[in-house]
C-alpha cells in the first residue's frame, strides 16, 4: 500500500483505498489511500518532529521557500489547470483563475510575514516602569487543515500559506472528491524545496473518519472550510481535546439592489456571483433584494444573462457539473420546495436538472420561509424578492442564520447600507471581490463560522502571543514584586494614583 503521507517516509500499514473519478464523465483520476487514525497520528508526529527546524528559520528564509513553491506551481500551471478541470469539473479558465488567486495569497503571506512576526514593545505602565515589556508572535506548532472540493486549491491555501509563513508545519486533508489536486499541491511544495525535511507540509487522504482522526491527532489548531453541518461535527470532535478552530462554513449571501443602482452592472455581477462554478461557492450570491421601482428591469436583465449561460464539460461551457453528485438531489429538493410554496422559475427550474449538470435558475415569488431562501443551496440558483425600500432589504438580508458575505448596489447609499449588514465581509457595487485581496480578512458570522483567513487577522490565527518582561533596574525601597514590601510603598501608591484616577 502506498503512503498516505506524501513526501514522507511514514507508511500506512492497514489502509483501504478509494478512486477519484471525474464528475464530467466518470473518467478515472487516481487511487488514494484512506488514512487510518494511526497513519494520521504518524503524519502529525513527523510534523511535530521537524516543527522546530522549520519555525526556527528566520521569517525571510521561510519566505524564500514559499516563493520557490509559488514559482513551482506557476511553472506547472497547465498541469494544475488540467487536473482541476478533470477532478473538480470547472472550466479551464476558472481553474486558472483559482490558481492565480492561490498564488496571490501565497505572495501576500511572503510579503507580510516578517512584519507580522516582528516583536512589539509595549508600555509596562507606571507602577512597573523599571521593567521593559515585549510581545512576540510565535508559531502554534502543527496545524491541521481540512479542505473543500469546490475550490480545492484556493480554499485550503488560505490557511496553509499563512500557517507555513508563520512557522507552523501543516498536515492537509483534502476533500475525498478532489484528492489529486491536494496531492499535487503538496508535491509542488516538496519538489520546490528538496532541502527541507519531510513533514513541513504533508498530506493525508480519506473520508470523514480521516478528518476526525486529524482533529484528534494532537495538532495545535484545525482550519476547516466546508458545510456548516460538517463543521458542527468537527467542533464536537475538537471539543474532546480543546483543539482550537478556524471555521469558514456555509453561506446564503444576499445582494441588495437599490433604486439608484446601475442596473445593468448589478445584473451582470449577480449573474456571475450566482452561477459561476455552478453556484458551488460558499460566498456566492443566493438571495437578491431589489427595490420595487427597479425590480422588473433588474430581473429581466438577470434572466437575459442566464439565457446565455451553458453548463457542460467542454471548453466553451460557462460552468461545469455538480462536483458532488449528492448535491444534485439537494438542489432539486430546494426547487421542489419553492414550487410547492408558489415560487416561479423564470428560467431553469426542475426541468433544468440533469444527471450531471444543472442549468441556471432564477426564482421569484418564493416565500422567505422556504428552504430555497433559508438554507444554503450550493447550486446555480438565485431568488429575487421585491422590497419597498432599503430598510426592508437590510432587515430581510440580516434575518438569517448564515452571515458570510453580502453585496450592495447603489450609487449614493452603498457604504451607508453596507455598514448595517451583519456579515463577515461586504462588497459595494460588485460581488465577491474581497476574495481576491490578500490584505482583506475573510470569515463568517453565526452559522457561517468563526475565525478569519487572509489579511493580518487571518495570519494571526496561526500564531500565539508570548509576552516577555524584563527587569531593567531596581528602585531602592520601592519594590512591588516582593513579600517584604515597605509599608510606606502602599501609602505612596495611594497618593500617586489618587491624582491619576480621581474623577
Amino acid at each position: 500500500m502506498t503512503s498516505t503521507v506524501q513526501g514522507s517516509s511514514v507508511r500506512a500499514s492497514e489502509s483501504t483505498s478509494f478512486d477519484s473519478i471525474s464528475p464530467i464523465d466518470d473518467r478515472y483520476i487516481g487511487t488514494f489511500d484512506v488514512a487510518s487514525a494511526e497513519a494520521v497520528a504518524a503524519a502529525v508526529a513527523e510534523a511535530r518532529r521537524v516543527e522546530h527546524e522549520w519555525s526556527s528559520l528566520p521569517p525571510k528564509s521561510r519566505v524564500r521557500h514559499l516563493k520557490a513553491w509559488r514559482h513551482e506551481i506557476w511553472s506547472r500551471r497547465n498541469e494544475f489547470v488540467d487536473l482541476i478541470h478533470r477532478e473538480n469539473g470547472k472550466p479551464a479558465e476558472d481553474a486558472l483563475l483559482e490558481i492565480v488567486l492561490t498564488l496571490e495569497h501565497i505572495a501576500w503571506a511572503e510579503g507580510h510575514a516578517p512584519r507580522l512576526l516582528r516583536t512589539r514593545r509595549v508600555n509596562p505602565g507606571l507602577l512597573l516602569a523599571n521593567y521593559s515589556a515585549r510581545v512576540d508572535k510565535v508559531a502554534l506548532g502543527v496545524v491541521g487543515v481540512i479542505g473543500p472540493w469546490n475550490y480545492p486549491l484556493y480554499a485550503p491555501n488560505s490557511a496553509i500559506s499563512s500557517a507555513l509563513a508563520a512557522g507552523n508545519c501543516v498536515v492537509f486533508k483534502p476533500s475525498e472528491y478532489t484528492p489529486a489536486v491536494g496531492a499535487r499541491y503538496v508535491q509542488a511544495f516538496n519538489d520546490a524545496n528538496p532541502t527541507l525535511p519531510t513533514g513541513v507540509l504533508s498530506l493525508v487522504t480519506g473520508f470523514g473518519d480521516t478528518g476526525a482522526a486529524l482533529c484528534r491527532g494532537g495538532v495545535d489548531k484545525i482550519a476547516f472550510t466546508g458545510s456548516t453541518s460538517t463543521g458542527s461535527k468537527i467542533m464536537m470532535t475538537c471539543a474532546e481535546t480543546l483543539t482550537p478552530l478556524v471555521m469558514e462554513c456555509g453561506g446564503k449571501d444576499p445582494v441588495i439592489v437599490a433604486a439608484d443602482a446601475d442596473i445593468a452592472s448589478a445584473a451582470e455581477a449577480v449573474a456571475w456571483g450566482a452561477f459561476t462554478n455552478g453556484g458551488q461557492t460558499c460566498i456566492g450570491v443566493e438571495r437578491v433584494y431589489v427595490e420595487r421601482s427597479v425590480s422588473a428591469e433588474f430581473t429581466a436583465a438577470l434572466v437575459e444573462h442566464a439565457r446565455r449561460i451553458r453548463p457542460g464539460g467542454d471548453a466553451s461551457a460557462t460552468y461545469g457539473p455538480m462536483t458532488m453528485p449528492a448535491q444534485i438531489d439537494f438542489v432539486r429538493g430546494h426547487l421542489e420546495d419553492a414550487a410547492a410554496a408558489g415560487g416561479r422559475a423564470l428560467i431553469g427550474g426542475l426541468d433544468s436538472i440533469g444527471p450531471r449538470f444543472i442549468g441556471p435558475t432564477v426564482l421569484v415569488d418564493t416565500p422567505e420561509d422556504c428552504s430555497a431562501v433559508r438554507e444554503e443551496t450550493f447550486g446555480p440558483t438565485v431568488t429575487i424578492c421585491e422590497v419597498d425600500g432599503l430598510d426592508e432589504a437590510i432587515a430581510r438580508a440580516n434575518d438569517h442564520r448564515y452571515a458570510l458575505g453580502a453585496s450592495v448596489f447603489s450609487r449614493r447609499r452603498g457604504n451607508e447600507t453596507a455598514a448595517r449588514l451583519v456579515c463577515g465581509q461586504v462588497t459595494v457595487n460588485s460581488v465577491i471581490a474581497f476574495a481576491g485581496m490578500g490584505s482583506v480578512t475573510m470569515g463568517g458570522v453565526g452559522a457561517s463560522g468563526f475565525g478569519r483567513v487572509h489579511g493580518d487577522e487571518g495570519f494571526a490565527e496561526f500564531c500565539r502571543t508570548r509576552s516577555r518582561v524584563s527587569k531593567m533596574f531596581d528602585i531602592p525601597g520601592f519594590e512591588l514584586v516582593t513579600l517584604h514590601r515597605k509599608r510606606w510603598v502602599a501609602q505612596s501608591i495611594d497618593r500617586l494614583l489618587w491624582l491619576r484616577h480621581r474623577a
